[in-house]
């Protein structure tokens, strides 16, 4: 069995993350799974990769588990899970980093395209290995 690769990135919630209940906003969410899907592509895909392959999103599925709130500190892991053909399972769990608690746990698919073309490109095994051992 492959040997996930995780990366994680911290994150500091700020004032503007916050919506009129007093916790971070659920969009809030999804765009730290995307910052961290991002960060662990430009930290380890080459730059040849970087410019010949984008990623779109096929699909989101986010379960929220606890709130958190202004000032807090939290970390989004993040690790591939199913590589297809022509699409790569994410996952990602956000936590609150003093106490490592759950907040939100994010499948995602994606789905890479030539930037010329717009058109789905095949996932190789030289990428695929990038990210698993």
């Amino acid at each position: 069995m492959d040997k996930i690769k995780e990366y994680q990135i911290k994150i500091k919630v700020l004032p503007s993350d916050i919506d009129e209940l007093g916790h971070v906003n659920n969009i809030v969410y999804l765009r730290w799974v995307q910052d961290a899907a991002i960060a662990h592509w430009q930290t380890l895909a080459p730059e040849e990769d970087q410019q010949r392959i984008l990623w779109v999103v096929l699909r989101h599925e986010i379960d929220y588990k606890a709130p958190a709130v202004e000032g807090e500190e939290v970390v989004a892991r993040t690790w591939i899970g199913r590589a297809k053909r022509l699409s790569f399972e994410r996952n990602t769990e956000i936590m609150r980093s003093n106490d490592r608690k759950l907040l939100a746990r994010a499948r995602t698919i994606w789905c890479p395209i030539n930037p010329e073309t717009g058109k789905p490109l095949r996932v190789d095994q030289r990428i695929r290995e990038l990210f698993s051992t």
